[in-house]
């Protein structure tokens, strides 16, 4: 992934081009020119050998807060890892996500190589890549599944200690693309458009979600699909307004839309909404952040491996996003790998 030797260079970017940094030793910092550079220090860290961290940094994270939140951890980083800190096939200890939701997304793609986990070159069996995350992101969604903050200290803190565990990740067929990871929520139709349509205001912060669900609902039509559970027939569902496919739980800036999927339970949560109007929305937007909405009427929630989605019509608008990241459209096969990736917990 990276090679280079003790410096962070911080380009202008967007959340599909995320800077790669390496972190050896301890920090001293400038922003100025897009450039930071690392020098050795004195920091402690309680490992029997200096940890390699790598640092995927997306400056230009909820309109460039990002950058100014990284500029003003790198102290702290010095006094917390200052010597932990070479990528994933070069034997690094683990690789952080600083941002949002997309650049996380694209961290866990990292993680794969033409439909394989990407393997550690220099030889150690025992050894393998975390995942890390500092959430600093517009959304964070993912973070809030595990009950952190947007604090970077306490994600900091996070990595000093290195617990890990197993998490899964979902992946994304598609006969004519390659495969696609993802580790939140993926989701068809209406709320995937919605998406789309927030990424691009993006400098409104949370409130691009509303300006993006606006935006998508105009035009809107339900569209009747046939989905395929676990390889079994295929079943017929009318007037989908929302698919959601989760291996975590949030998704939209806080909306808990699949409520008891969890990262490590071997499955992904499928949440169907049919036949939605849009004051249907404005009456149940509660239940929705609440995650209280799988009583409601067309609702539907279970517990899955593998789903594929077509749409009757064929159409060929249907959209299709994963971890706020547009895909394309229908159709699209999701399945879970099951403890995919060891994650700082």
């Amino acid at each position: 992934m990276l090679r280079s030797n003790c410096c962070i260079s911080i380009r202008p970017c967007t959340a599909k081009q995320p800077s790669f940094h390496r972190l050896h030793h301890s920090i001293s910092s400038s922003l100025s020119s897009g450039r930071i550079t690392l020098h050795g220090g004195d920091g402690s860290v309680s490992s029997s050998r200096v940890r390699d961290l790598v640092f995927v940094v997306n400056p230009q994270g909820a309109n460039g807060r990002t950058a100014k939140e990284w500029k003003k951890l790198l102290p702290y980083l010095r006094t917390r890892l200052g010597k932990d800190c070479n990528a994933i096939r070069d034997g690094a200890d683990a690789v952080i996500a600083v941002g949002g939701d997309g650049t996380l997304h694209e961290v866990v793609n990292g993680f794969f190589l033409e439909g394989k986990p990407v393997g550690n070159l220099n030889g150690e069996a025992t050894h393998s890549a975390a995942l890390g995350l500092i959430p600093l992101g517009t959304g964070s969604d993912f973070a809030r599944t595990f009950g952190w903050k947007n604090d970077p200290c306490e994600a900091v803190e996070r990595i000093a200690k290195g617990v890990r565990s197993r998490v899964d990740v979902g992946v994304i067929n598609h006969e004519e693309s390659d495969l696609h990871y993802f580790i939140n929520v993926a989701d068809v139709h209406l709320s995937a458009k919605a998406g789309f349509y927030a990424s691009k205001y993006k400098k409104f912060g949370s409130l691009c979600y509303v300006i993006g669900a606006l935006q998508a609902f105009m035009g809107h039509h339900n569209r009747d699909m046939r989905i395929k559970v676990n390889g079994g027939e295929w079943e017929i569902y009318p007037q989908v307004t929302a698919l959601c496919v989760g291996n975590a739980k949030y998704f939209g800036g806080g909306m808990k839309i699949t409520p008891n999927a969890v990262p490590g339970n071997g499955n992904l949560e499928v949440v169907v909404l049919q036949d939605f109007k849009w004051y249907d929305f404005i009456l149940k937007l509660h239940k929705l952040y609440n995650g209280t909405h799988l009583s409601v009427n067309n609702v539907s929630s279970r517990s899955v491996q593998s789903i594929e989605i077509e749409e009757i019509s064929e159409s060929g608008s249907v959209y299709v996003q994963s971890d706020g990241e547009h895909l394309g459209f229908l159709p699209r096969k999701f399945q879970v790998l099951p403890g995919a990736i060891d994650m700082i917990s």
